[in-house]
């Protein structure tokens, strides 16, 4: 597995020491878009030979405070990881398999909907999910005619 672009350099200008876990775990994170922890784990341990599940959720969590990863989780599914941060994108859900995909906000601008006024909060972001069928599960296979 290829590490994140320049991934030591991206870690050091966010004033993250550079460590192989960390480069390894943000270049899981690049490679397998909407990964739950399981995923990184396993892609991790194959770019290092032997890393703990614990470093793992560590540098998750330090990768996501940096902002250099954003953590998702959908309702009902276990936490997932994407390296695409700092814009305003949405996801879809497929019910049926939990495919995830990104879906760009239709304004552009943060954040994308307005909340309604009075309840004193500063909104810098809003978080849509859709929900739905995926292509793979909505096809004539998926689908048996009898």
């Amino acid at each position: 597995m290829a590490a994140a672009p320049d991934a030591e350099d991206v870690l050091r200008r966010s004033a993250l020491r550079v460590t192989r876990p960390r480069v390894a775990v943000l270049g899981a994170v690049h490679a397998h878009p909407h990964a739950d922890t399981e995923t990184i784990v396993g892609a991790a341990r194959a770019e290092l030979g032997s890393v703990s599940t614990q470093a793992v959720y560590d540098v998750l969590r330090a990768l996501t405070t940096a902002g250099l990863v954003r953590r998702i989780q959908p309702a009902g599914s276990v936490a997932r990881y994407e390296a695409r941060v700092g814009d305003n994108h949405h996801h879809v859900v497929c019910r049926a398999c939990g495919a995830v995909a990104d879906i760009d906000c239709a304004v552009g601008d943060a954040p994308c909907m307005t909340a309604p006024a009075g309840h004193g909060y500063a909104i810098d972001e809003t978080e849509v999910t859709h929900w739905g069928l995926c292509p793979g599960c909505t096809g004539p296979a998926s689908h048996p005619r009898t």
